[in-house]
């Protein structure tokens, strides 16, 4: 063995856990570029996020109806319950087309 042999291992190894310092960084890193997580927004009073009330019903089996009409018409819903009442709720981009889906069956 020659004499400098611990300090090139030393430095070697140290290079070693730098090249995987920053190959881990590059894959898993947290880019500056991504979107900021959703926050919760105080002034909505209803908590419902993205999702708008299209129609409210009182009865389960109507809200299951107009969801399924809404999903014949690819507009994507769900539906929630508040007090006596069931709200099917869309997102903000497929408020006017539901509406007009909605509302399709009770001129007809």
């Amino acid at each position: 063995m020659f004499p400098g042999a611990p300090l090139i291992t030393l430095v070697g190894a140290l290079l070693m856990m730098g090249i995987l310092f920053l190959a881990l960084r590059w894959t898993f890193g947290t880019g500056r570029n991504q979107p900021a997580p959703l926050v919760h927004d105080p002034d909505d009073t209803t908590g419902d996020g993205l999702l708008e009330e299209v129609s409210r019903v009182p009865t389960e089996a109507a809200a299951q109806i107009l969801r399924a009409r809404l999903g014949r018409a690819g507009i994507r819903a769900t539906i929630g319950r508040v007090d006596r009442a069931y709200r099917l709720l869309v997102f903000h981009d497929d408020l006017v087309p539901a509406r007009i889906v909605v509302s399709r069956g009770a001129i007809e």
